[in-house]
């Protein structure tokens, strides 16, 4: 699963959206991978009740969250969404978040050996939380992600796959 990729496929890269709290803000993150057909709608859903439950596990980052749940709340294959937002919101732990980078996995296997990767390649660069915010078109985003693959947390990855 190769994240440029994903994005085009699910043409699933909104910038400079407004959310007014942070379930808002999971939707509009989920809402590209329900329209893709790579999730289903009740994946939402289990992003929220799971985040009801054990917080926000997926904030990765100050700035950043990946909301996700397991493969079987309504994955149908895997993808990824990048979304952003004007303001910040604040999650339940009090955190603020102005990123956010859906994941859907069919497995834990591209969960952690092909998906984590690629998002720890992205966030290493240097203020990156930033400049994706500042982004305007989805261009620029491509432009970040393919700066990225010189990490070495991308070393031996498949990503044409």
């Amino acid at each position: 699963m190769n994240l440029a990729q994903a994005f085009k496929e699910n043409n699933s890269i909104r910038l400079g959206l407004t959310a007014k709290d942070w379930k808002e803000a999971v939707k509009l993150s989920v809402d590209p991978l329900i329209e893709s057909g790579a999730v289903k709608p009740e994946y939402y859903d289990a992003i929220i009740e799971s985040t009801e439950k054990y917080g926000p596990y997926y904030i990765l980052m100050p700035g950043m969250a990946m909301p996700h749940a397991r493969p079987e709340a309504g994955v149908q294959r895997d993808a990824f969404s990048l979304v952003t937002l004007t303001e910040p919101v604040k999650f339940t732990d009090g955190k603020e978040v102005q990123v956010l980078l859906a994941l859907a996995a069919t497995s834990s296997k591209i969960h952690t050996s092909v998906a984590i990767p690629q998002i720890i390649a992205l966030f290493e660069l240097e203020n990156s939380i930033e400049r994706l915010v500042n982004c305007k078109t989805e261009d620029e985003v491509y432009a970040m992600v393919e700066e990225s693959k010189n990490s070495p947390y991308l070393e031996g990855l498949d990503l044409d796959s």
